[in-house]
């Protein structure tokens, strides 16, 4: 059966109470991006980092799944084939609305990584400058996110997905982040149809076939109930 790749970004969070780097007056707002989620920035200063990501945490862990998160784990339950869900969110809130084997090419706020020996544990609601990592005791403990400079996640396993695309959507991107951006170019080469859906067009908007704007909460659950009424599902 068709196999349904989907890319998620902020725009999916922010009606979940979680805003985007580009929001005014919230958390990104009051940090230039390079201080706060670079491994330059990490290296001048990790309390300031650790302090950023233990808010973020925070935010986060309050924060739940919305219309749109349930609607995808909805899709990935009902549809015939398989459903991918790659996502540059690192909230944890598609697993929290029901989506299984979720693929967080940015990492995850609820997740540790040691920048010595590599090895990732959960982590604690708040991480301190010096935290010791499990395995090898170094005091080289941070957020296992993704920063800017860094390579994603599974990138390799996300390439593979989209050569078997039959449908790539985007959901709540910008369309200025890659390799992500040109996620859409990889899913049409495959012969895929592509779709994106977005508050507003993206940098990247003429690349789809086809654009749906509105709130995620809106145009996610009708887009999920138009594909599985296709199928009778």
């Amino acid at each position: 059966m068709e196999k349904i790749v989907i890319l998620t970004g902020a725009g999916i969070s922010a009606e979940s109470g979680l805003g985007t780097f580009r929001d005014e007056g919230g958390l990104w707002a009051q940090h230039r991006i390079e201080d706060v989620a670079t491994p330059e920035g990490f290296a001048r200063n990790p309390a300031l980092v650790h302090r950023f990501y233990n808010a973020r945490r925070v935010q986060a862990a309050k924060a739940q799944p919305n219309a749109a998160h349930k609607a995808l784990a909805r899709l990935q339950k009902d549809w015939p084939g398989e459903v991918v869900i790659v996502t540059q969110n690192v909230d944890g809130l598609h697993e929290a609305g029901g989506a299984e084997n979720v693929i967080h090419m940015h990492g995850v706020l609820a997740g540790a990584l040691c920048a010595t020996c590599g090895h990732r544990w959960p982590s604690p609601p708040e991480m301190e400058v010096g935290e010791p990592c499990p395995a090898c005791r170094s005091p080289t403990a941070r957020p296992d996110v993704v920063w800017f400079g860094e390579m994603p996640y599974q990138m390799d396993e996300i390439y593979d997905h989209l050569a078997g695309a039959a449908l790539f959507a985007a959901i709540g991107t910008s369309g200025q982040v890659y390799p992500a951006a040109a996620f859409v170019h990889e899913a049409q080469a495959a012969g895929a149809r592509t779709v994106e859906l977005n508050l507003a067009p993206s940098a990247g908007v003429s690349s789809f076939d086809e654009t749906r704007l509105g709130p995620a909460t809106g145009t996610v659950p009708r887009w999920v109930e138009e594909l599985l009424g296709e199928r009778g599902g």
